[in-house]
């Protein structure tokens, strides 16, 4: 059975709406962030699918695609994995690999986990990760904490969200000052 890893970048304070700016991309800095990007690369190399909902699916196919220049191998890794996005009003995907998710919600990622594979990764997409959340389909959590405090926003973890106890896999403390958290979640 594959693993459902939800990744994403986190505020102290849970925010993941990140509308305000608030990380910048990798290498954009100014601080060192091979450590970082070497991490990222570890998680791209164990994984085969995408997950994402259609807000997220539209900005990333609108950028990733078109970059030539990029050294960190995510325009690679995003073209080359199955990518599959959750939408009742997508029919046309229009970047390769992809596969639109319209039916039930749960049934449908349940069918993507028992399949052979890897992991399958979710960023961003936060209605799409509070529903899964909910319906209990999350295997792990990989939350790269940033150390800004954003006092507003919409969280990862929002008022009345109800799960059991996560256990730590792995705290991993980057140059940056950012630091991986990971989480069996379930």
């Amino acid at each position: 059975m594959r693993t459902l890893v939800v990744t994403e970048n986190i505020t102290l304070d849970g925010v993941i709406d990140a509308t305000e700016g608030w990380f910048l991309p990798s290498g954009e800095s100014g601080v060192d962030e091979s450590d970082m990007l070497a991490a990222l690369q570890e998680q791209a190399a164990a994984s085969d699918a995408f997950l994402t909902g259609r807000v997220t699916f539209e900005a990333m196919r609108g950028y990733w695609p078109h970059q030539v220049d990029d050294t960190t191998g995510n325009t690679a890794h995003l073209n080359r994995v199955a990518k599959y996005v959750v939408s009742t009003t997508m029919t046309d995907p229009q970047w390769e690999n992809s596969t639109v998710l319209s039916g039930p919600l749960a049934e449908e990622i349940r069918a993507l986990k028992e399949q052979a594979g890897q992991d399958i990764v979710v960023t961003g997409s936060i209605t799409l990760v509070h529903e899964l959340m909910s319906s209990g389909l999350i295997d792990e959590y990989r939350l790269f904490v940033f150390p800004v405090v954003l006092g507003r926003g919409r969280r990862l973890f929002e008022e009345g969200t109800d799960l059991p106890p996560l256990r730590l896999l792995e705290a991993r403390p980057f140059r940056s000052g950012v630091v991986l958290l990971r989480y069996a979640g379930r």
